[in-house]
């Protein structure tokens, strides 16, 4: 699940990448002033540098790994809930075609990885001692 799920978050990213190449690849210098990209382009050109919409760029601290499979998860699925309402403010913005339908598709894929995080998380509830899977660790303590 893990796996899968990891494999096909990276083939998301290589979908926004194409979109946003599209969009930018023939911008004029008075495009990139008008829309505001003139600060981003002076850094990066047109180029893809991960960063959030405000322009903070990404960090490895976004990954919140503890070990503990239940937290683990229950994050994963944060995540994937975060994704979604991300992908439904950009179609609350955009109107091409082009880039609403692979959002949409985006969209969709996260809604699916919410569910088979669920999966997983009941799974390791269920293998646990229900009375105590929160008060310890069990990839390490026995």
């Amino acid at each position: 699940m893990l796996t899968d799920i990891g494999t096909e978050e990276l083939a998301h990213m290589e979908v926004i990448s194409a979109i946003l190449y599209q969009l930018t690849r023939n911008l004029t210098p008075e495009q990139i002033k008008e829309s505001g990209f003139d600060a981003y382009f002076v850094d990066h050109t047109t180029g893809i540098y991960p960063s959030s919409a405000a322009g903070v760029p990404f960090t490895a601290a976004y990954f919140q790994s503890k070990g503990d499979p239940v937290t683990d998860l229950v994050e994963d699925l944060a995540s994937e809930q975060k994704a979604r309402s991300t992908y439904e403010n950009i179609l609350r913005l955009a109107d091409d075609p082009d880039v609403r339908d692979p959002i949409k598709f985006l969209r969709e894929r996260e809604i699916v990885h919410f569910q088979r995080f669920g999966e997983g998380l009941r799974i390791v509830q269920d293998n646990l001692n229900a009375k105590n899977f929160y008060a310890f660790n069990p990839s390490f303590d026995k």
